[in-house]
């Protein structure tokens, strides 16, 4: 066989700025270099470890100066781990950051003309933000650099904790993790103690065996707790070691309000046509939200000061607090605090007066359709997971709301001209799809649907580029704000105003 060549070291290297996925770049020559874990100002030994015709990959062995940038990670699996790869960068630069990858995705991919993009919206909680975490078992764990270069055997590989990046059937065992309150930290490290003391076997993911599998937690600002284990019981005696565990559970928790699981024997642990089971406590928790004062100001008052009075709005009672049905299933946005912030402003952008209808694509459990319900004439959502939608309109019922009406299915089939003239011309459009963005045909219906307004609520402001390029000759971009809603990611929330261009 050919020896590779091996890979340069590159010395006293400056990292110059932040780049896509969360990693830094350095300019080497005339060729990019992409570095994880390090910040615009490090200065760097780098030990390439890809390299292609235009730019390169490597790891910093060594940093020679440190940039005024840079903060102390505060979890002692950063660097590993691959979930808060940010945590290195000071927040107010990774908000810098964000703001720019908004307007280089607009620009560059987008290419239609901007307004000034607002500043972003940081979020109050940097630690401790997220209201749900996933956690995964296995039987191979991921050896650190450490470990690895320590070349010891080690017995035991089972392992709860992360998904590697790149490494789809590794785990990195995690002791300690700051994105949730510490209740996630003593529940997940008191099972994996149970079930080495107890021998519960770990999952094998190229086998697809093994009797645990994963985790689930959410927690909520009622001071509700939901956990769901899920398991793939093959045996009596591997159905006996599972409901031990959960009672364990039960008695070791007292805060746990929903437990469950989930027996899957399927080979991935997407547990949306799984049948749920209650083992203690309700089959959901609760979220609550502040909606405002659900009525609207009226501008001159009643004539007497000049102040405004309030109109009630139709579809409720008048009360400004939401509650929201969360189920193992269901969607809700993971930064409960922030999502308040995000769906201000997609209310603020709609622009409502209470005499609109308006149309929430990708409506979830009707979290945007509910919150701005009491403000619009009527809202219909529409929603590809039919639990959601059951949930969206379990949501209107407990807060009150008649104004709704939900639909299931595929956006594409549903979102049709027939559809439309059923339920009446969109005075706006809300739409908020997953990160692929919208399809085309959904695009080719909202332009023929032809609504005022359209404010697009995007996670992935490159493929909500090129959404806009494709709506640019019907609608110009009025607003653009910006909401961080994953500190210490590179991952960024974006809102865009859309408004009809006035036809010559």
């Amino acid at each position: 066989m050919r020896k590779k060549k091996p890979l340069p070291l590159l010395e006293n290297i400056e990292i110059t700025a932040v780049a896509a996925e969360g990693k830094a770049l350095a300019r080497v020559d005339d060729r990019v270099v992409f570095v994880p874990f390090v910040v615009p100002g490090d200065v760097c030994d780098l030990q390439v470890t890809r390299k292609k015709n235009s730019y390169m990959e490597a790891t910093a062995v060594r940093i020679h100066k440190r940039s005024e940038l840079r903060a102390e990670p505060f979890c002692p699996h950063f660097g590993v781990c691959g979930g808060c790869k940010w945590q290195c960068l000071k927040y107010e630069e990774q908000l810098r950051a964000k703001q720019q990858q908004v307007q280089d995705a607009l620009q560059r991919i987008g290419k239609v003309e901007l307004p000034e993009i607002s500043p972003i919206l940081g979020s109050k909680h940097i630690r401790e933000y997220r209201n749900k975490l996933e956690f995964g078992f296995s039987n191979r764990r991921w050896l650190t650099d450490e470990e690895v270069k320590a070349n010891q055997q080690y017995d035991v590989r089972d392992a709860l904790g992360f998904h590697i990046t790149g490494a789809f059937d590794k785990i990195l065992d995690i002791t300690e993790c700051h994105l949730m309150d510490d209740v996630q930290n003593r529940i997940r490290n008191d099972i994996r103690q149970y079930a080495l003391q107890h021998g519960l076997s770990f999952y094998d993911l190229r086998l697809n065996q093994g009797l645990l599998r994963s985790l689930m937690v959410r927690n909520s600002n009622t001071g509700e707790l939901m956990l769901l284990v899920q398991f793939r019981i093959e045996t009596p005696e591997e159905q006996q070691q599972a409901m031990a565990l959960m009672q364990h559970l039960a008695d070791t928790f007292p805060e746990i309000t929903s437990l469950l699981y989930v027996d899957n024997h399927k080979c991935n642990d997407t547990f949306g046509d799984q049948e749920v089971v209650v083992f203690k406590g309700t089959e959901h928790i609760y979220e609550e939200m502040d909606a405002g004062d659900g009525s609207l100001p009226l501008p001159g008052g009643d004539g007497g000061d000049g102040g405004e009075k309030s109109l009630p709005l139709p579809g409720g009672d008048g009360g400004g607090l939401l509650r929201f049905k969360v189920g193992p299933k269901s969607f809700y946005q993971t930064n409960t605090e922030q999502a308040y912030e995000l769906y201000r402003v997609a209310r603020e952008f709609a622009g409502l007066t209470g005499n609109e209808l308006v149309y929430d694509l990708y409506t979830g459990t009707g979290t945007i359709a509910n919150f701005v319900a009491r403000q619009a004439r009527q809202v219909v959502g529409i929603e590809y997971v039919p639990e959601a939608i059951e949930d969206a309109k379990v949501n209107s019922q407990l807060n009150h709301i008649e104004n709704t009406l939900f639909y299931a299915g595929d956006m594409k089939d549903i979102l049709t001209q027939e559809f439309i003239d059923r339920h009446g011309r969109p005075d706006v459009i809300i739409t908020d799809p997953p990160r692929a963005g919208m399809h085309a045909d959904v695009i080719e219906t909202i332009k023929q649907a032809a609504p005022r307004r359209i404010v697009y609520v995007s996670c992935n402001p490159a493929t909500q580029a090129r959404d806009l390029q494709l709506l640019d000759a019907d609608y110009r971009v009025a607003r653009v704000q910006p909401v961080d809603m994953f500190p210490h990611t590179q991952h960024v929330e974006n809102v865009v105003l859309l408004e009809k261009r006035q036809i010559q």
